[in-house]
């Protein structure tokens, strides 16, 4: 694995003396080779975000074009549409960098599966992240008697119906904003599971190549909290 550093000089000089855009993404391997890497590497990028230091990477005019003979991103994230959750923002990361799959209510779907599995097999990401976030609204929407949301368009429906199994038994508290918390990180657990019972998934995971967790992003705060990091962390030699 090529040092950023030099891959950035690496990058310069190829573009200086007119190398090929295939040439160019070569020097350029994944930067993150384990689940740990990967997750450390979320990590402080939110870290970076959320307390005003965000470095926001972009990339040269040959980095981009480079860009088009492959990707090499080192996670992949399924999160919800919601516009106040920019996936590449919160964490810090460029172009490449992540594969995001988004869904109103983040909910692992066929379709969110299938682009997860091709994100660990075809890209050879090293983490997936499921992410909810603050005041979701799919969320908020799934703990509503069904009577209220009858009357939304099938489609809509079949997204609160895919949520509602893991909301429905939330206990009353008396802070709501402490409520939807509770919902949303049982919401996200449960397609921690989802994630987790794909068998190509499993076999990523049993191989030691792919972890999976939880995230909840605040964001009133900026910070994302993860859930099952501990495990994947402890796995890192030296950890």
């Amino acid at each position: 694995m090529v040092p950023v550093n030099k891959l950035k000089s690496l990058l310069h000089s190829a573009g200086k003396r007119g190398a090929s855009m295939a040439d160019i993404a070569r020097l350029k391997d994944p930067e993150m080779g384990t689940p740990a890497a990967a997750l450390a590497a979320l990590k402080a990028g939110n870290e970076r975000f959320f307390s005003g230091r965000a470095t926001r990477p972009e990339l040269n005019a040959n980095e981009r074009r480079a860009q088009i003979i492959e990707q090499t991103p080192f996670a992949t994230i399924l999160a919800c549409s919601d516009s106040r959750v920019p996936v590449e923002i919160v964490f810090d990361q460029g172009l490449g960098d992540l594969f995001i799959v988004r869904v109103a209510g983040h909910v692992c779907t066929p379709a969110t599966l299938g682009s997860l599995e091709y994100a660990i097999t075809e890209l050879k990401c090293h983490l997936i992240v499921v992410m909810g976030h603050e005041g979701c609204g799919a969320v908020r929407a799934a703990m509503l008697p069904e009577a209220e949301t009858a009357a939304q368009p099938d489609n809509i429906r079949h997204l609160l119906d895919a949520i509602r199994p893991s909301v429905s038994d939330v206990p009353p508290l008396v802070d709501e904003k402490s409520r939807m918390r509770e919902a949303v990180v049982r919401h996200v657990l449960a397609q921690v599971e989802h994630v987790q019972a794909s068998p190509v998934v499993a076999k990523a995971v049993a191989d030691g190549r792919v972890a999976v967790v939880g995230c909840y992003y605040e964001i009133g705060s900026g910070a994302a909290d993860f859930y099952g990091d501990e495990a994947v962390l402890a796995d890192e030699p030296g950890g």
